[in-house]
């Protein structure tokens, strides 16, 4: 044996030594192979679990088709619009005794209103009165709502009757007394082309012979006010009826959601609420003017609604939900994009959807010229939620809601 041969039969027969090296190989070999086992599992799940929502997205139809269109950035909430608690101020009235009571209109003390459960109500002292119903039950539901009637507009008229702008059965004369109810316009027929699918509010001129009314949308009834909110199509419209010769005609149209209306003191043109755009319209019903329009206030910091007078000679106009600056407005963000819109449609119902939107109860006055001149605001509607009006009476605005089950009372000596 020579000494290489030596050398090597030394190295082959050293001692292992062992250590921990081995047991911890082995266990990092086994977590490996579980971590693999682990990750195609979490992504088969995934998979799985997205395949039918891409389904979902890539073959199911939108039901809304929304357009793009633009909207101003926000005006700051400073001066006028500062932020403050003032409508908290306000108290609940028959709290849980009524549902949505969206518009009101006083004849003496008494209030009136009509409700969610197709309904026109007087509040007298503490107690609630039917006065009639316009629809047929049962009431309640999302699907029950065109034959239950859904009375929005309410005004008073010269004569002591009640004029009542219902979604889908009409406009009627209703006697506050007897509660006998006369059909002026038929909702759903067909107007120069257009069906009266979303009646919404109404005005009446001070003689009682004419009535101006907004029909929020020829496709979309109330009960999708949101797909129309969202979808944003110019087919709203202000229609006059002549009360005398039963005469029904279209003074203004392609508007995106028209919805409260008033008439200024010449009679000669009224005040739209064009929601979706977060502006004020001024429509041109008479004089040589009849058939023009204007902006009356651009640029809200909010969804106008209900449009009604001020004792100041001003105009009480309610918002539900706000555009905050500084701040995030996902309707703004919404309008230039319309396949995303058209994404969460697939994805979300209304009721759903709702849930998304902050509330933010804001009630501003605004005289001519598009001035501000005060505003009371609930930042979450903690007390007066998704108002829709602010009717003043007696030193007092009574705040109504398209969704709560109350009325709110705020007295303006107090704010």
């Amino acid at each position: 044996m020579n000494e290489t041969d030596g050398l090597r039969l030394r190295r082959s027969n050293r001692p292992q030594i062992i250590t921990d090296e081995l047991p911890d190989r082995r266990h990092k070999s086994s977590g490996t192979y579980s971590g693999k086992v682990f990750k195609v599992t979490f992504l088969s799940l995934g998979c799985f679990l997205l395949l039918p929502l891409l389904v979902i997205i890539l073959i199911l139809e939108s039901p809304i088709h929304p357009e793009a269109f633009s909207l101003k950035e926000p005006p700051l909430m400073q001066g006028c619009w500062e932020p403050n608690l003032k409508l908290r101020e306000a108290e609940r009235m028959f709290e849980d005794q009524v549902i949505g009571p969206e518009s009101i209109a006083n004849i003496g003390d008494v209030l009136f209103s009509g409700t969610a459960d197709g309904k026109i109500v007087k509040f007298v002292g503490r107690r609630i009165h039917t006065v009639t119903k316009l629809g047929k039950p049962p009431c309640g539901s999302r699907e029950e709502e065109p034959n239950c009637g859904r009375p929005l507009g309410i005004r008073l008229g010269p004569n002591g009757t009640l004029f009542v702008a219902d979604a889908y059965l009409g406009v009627f004369e209703v006697n506050p007394t007897t509660g006998e109810a006369t059909r002026l316009v038929s909702g759903g027929q067909v107007v120069a082309g257009r069906q009266l699918s979303f009646i919404n509010d109404l005005a009446v001129t001070q003689d009682g012979k004419k009535l101006y009314f907004t029909s929020s949308s020829s496709r979309w009834q109330r009960r999708d006010y949101m797909h129309l909110i969202m979808e944003a199509t110019a087919d709203g419209r202000v229609l006059e009826y002549n009360i005398e010769t039963r005469e029904l005609s279209v003074v203004m149209e392609n508007l995106r959601f028209p919805n409260g209306i008033q008439l200024l003191p010449d009679e000669e043109s009224v005040l739209v609420a064009e929601t979706t755009m977060a502006r004020i319209r001024r429509v041109h019903v008479a004089g040589l003017n009849k058939g023009g329009m204007e902006t009356f206030i651009d640029n809200l910091p909010g969804f106008p609604d209900n449009i009604r007078p001020s004792s100041s000679g001003g105009y009480w106009v309610a918002m539900s939900a706000v555009r905050p600056n500084p701040g995030f407005s996902m309707l703004d963000f919404l309008s230039q994009r319309p396949w995303i819109k058209k994404l969460i449609f697939k994805l979300f119902s209304q009721e759903v959807l709702m849930k998304f939107v902050p509330r933010y109860s804001l009630v501003a006055e605004v005289h001519d010229g598009g001035i501000c001149t005060r505003s009371f605001h609930d930042p979450n509607g903690l007390v007066a939620a998704y108002v829709s009006e602010a009717h003043e009476h007696d030193g007092s605005l009574y705040i109504g809601s398209f969704r709560s089950p109350y009325i709110a009372r705020l007295d303006l000596n107090r704010v």
